[in-house]
């Protein structure tokens, strides 16, 4: 395993969520859909929890796609984890928690381009 394409691969996917979760993107809508309250908690601690986060599912995703991986593997393996393991799961959580199912495209399609990427990223360079 190569920690320094796991580093990348978390970062890439801290990136994209940066950019997912802001108004450029579906910020406003993640917020109204979540009671129209921005988030609270101290932001340094909010960042680097889901950093670490981010950084622990790489390593998964590195331990599953295995040593050499082809794109094509990777990329597929991204698609089966992020589609149909994580939003899945959110999705499970949403329904009975009766969140939206706006809500649940926007969370559980970060997560599934979030493991896209890690294929992506694993597929190229690893």
């Amino acid at each position: 395993m190569n920690v320094w394409i796991v580093l990348l691969a978390a970062v890439s996917s801290f990136v994209v969520g940066g950019l997912w979760y802001s108004p450029v993107l579906f910020g406003k809508v993640w917020n109204a859909e979540n009671g129209g309250q921005p988030a609270t908690g101290h932001p340094a601690k909010v960042f680097g929890v889901s950093f670490g986060f981010s950084l622990l599912a790489a390593f998964a995703f590195a331990y599953l796609v295995g040593p050499s991986p082809t794109l094509e593997s990777s990329v597929k393996l991204g698609a089966l984890v992020g589609i149909g393991l994580v939003a899945a799961s959110f999705g499970i959580n949403y329904q009975f928690a009766q969140r939206s199912f706006k809500l649940w495209m926007i969370d559980g399609g970060y997560h599934a381009m979030q493991f896209l990427l890690f294929g992506a990223v694993f597929g190229v360079l690893g």
